[in-house]
């Protein structure tokens, strides 16, 4: 057990470490070493193992207290008590082995020993940085792989074959033409719409103010003729009042002199009142002058309805026929996308089948390179043998003039000792000779 280790904590490291990484506000304001340690609250131990699994193996709360569906027990009720503290023990058990920990005891959850806790905590700190270290690296390099696919996807080719440049500037400028005749076509339809509109809105404030002003016109009527009404009801009963009167002092004339007087009252008050229906007729006449502008008006409003609603429905006529052209104009640009998507795969192909040939070519070029540095090494093997000949030609050339020199030395010697050797021989010759004749 002792011969793969961990680094072991100090009881005080595994608190703040627990208080800063593990728990969390109350729980880590609360906790103290003595819930841990010496005499542990076993409550105490039991969270801070389940905050470790929460934050290691993704455990949720509800799991520690869930029985086993595979598990057909009779009376699970007996079981609720046990239940977390079983589920905790199953939990850890998996947990431990990864760190290195292989003799974790149900003791330890129900009966826990400090040197124990404080090992089992070591080897869970241990094992949480490493694993948040290189959860960092794998972050890093799966962000670089990313950045790597999405320069490949998204970005626009630099290069393009020369076989295909023409068909791509064809096309490119198929499509902007295309663009350029959808736009002019959107903008010429577009104002055209916004001038019949702006034409509609300044009709229907036209009409809107002419309604006003009949509306004006109705409300004055109206009220002239309520006045009317008045006036020719006052009208009756001051009429009625005077002849009652008149009749009464008619009778009482004679007897009473003082009442010709009032009489006189009465009948000047007539004459205002004959005025007064005089005005009255004019007024009635100009209010019959007012109804009949108010039918006429009535015409023209009941006539600007009927245009508000043709307009309402040409308004709406032009409505349907934008939207169709912008579905037309979605539909065009979605011909236009699949058309792009259609040269982008193209162009993807292109580009595997360049790729293709350029690695062909790369391995062609390495086994050129690869032939011409065997050409200069034979190159250079050739010209280092050629001055090792050259030095050896040197060398017997040398060996040999001096072979030849001694040669002729020996010749020289060997001639001049022959005839050495002659004349004595000559001379013994000749002394015989001169010896027998003697």
């Amino acid at each position: 057990m002792e011969t793969m280790t961990f680094p072991r904590y100090s009881p005080d490291d595994i608190i703040s470490y627990l208080r800063s990484h593990i728990l969390e506000g109350a729980e880590a304001r609360n906790l103290v070493k003595g819930d841990v340690f010496g005499n542990p609250r076993l409550d105490i131990l039991h969270l801070i193992y389940l905050r470790i699994l929460q934050k290691v193996c993704g455990i949720r709360l509800e799991h520690a207290y869930m029985m086993p569906l595979n598990v057909d027990i009779m009376y699970p009720q007996i079981y609720e008590g046990f239940l977390p503290v079983c589920n905790l023990y199953i939990h850890m058990e998996r947990l431990l082995p990864m760190c290195r920990i292989s003799d974790f005891q149900i003791a330890d959850v129900l009966n826990p020993k400090t040197k124990r806790t404080v090992r089992f905590l070591s080897g869970i700190l241990n094992f949480v940085n490493f694993r948040e270290f290189r959860r960092e690296v794998y972050l890093e390099l799966q962000l670089s792989y990313v950045r790597l696919a999405a320069q490949y996807l998204y970005f626009p080719l630099s290069t393009v074959p020369v076989e295909h440049e023409a068909e791509i500037k064809q096309l490119t400028e198929s499509i902007r033409e295309l663009e350029q005749l959808l736009r002019q076509d959107y903008r010429r339809k577009q104002t055209a719409l916004q001038e019949v509109t702006s034409q509609k809105k300044t009709d229907i404030a036209e009409r809107t103010q002419k309604l006003v002003r009949f509306k004006v016109q109705y409300a004055l009527i109206l009220y002239k003729r309520t006045l009317k009404l008045f006036i020719d009801s006052l009208f009756l009963s001051l009429k009625q009042e005077v002849t009652e009167k008149y009749e009464g002092y008619r009778d009482v004339v004679e007897v009473l002199p003082s009442c010709q007087v009032e009489l006189q009252l009465y009948q000047k008050k007539m004459e205002i009142q004959g005025e007064n229906v005089e005005r009255l007729a004019s007024v009635s006449s100009e209010a019959r002058n007012l109804e009949d502008q108010l039918e006429s008006a009535q015409v023209e409003l009941k006539k600007a309805k009927t245009d508000e609603m043709s307009l309402k429905r040409a308004v709406t006529a032009k409505h349907e026929k934008l939207a169709t052209a912008e579905i037309q104009l979605k539909k065009m640009r979605e011909d236009i996308e699949q058309h792009k998507c259609t040269v982008l795969e193209h162009f993807n192909k292109v580009q595997e089948k360049r790729g293709a040939v350029y690695d062909k070519v790369m391995a062609i070029r390495k086994e050129i390179k690869q032939k011409k540095d065997k050409i200069e090494q034979l190159k250079d093997d050739a010209e280092e043998k050629a001055t090792k000949a050259k030095e050896i030609h040197l060398i017997l050339k040398a060996v040999l003039d001096k072979c030849h020199e001694s040669l002729l030395k020996a010749v020289k010697t060997s001639a001049a000792s022959r005839a050495e050797k002659v004349d004595e021989i000559r001379g013994g010759l000749f002394s015989i000779q001169s010896s027998g004749c003697s």
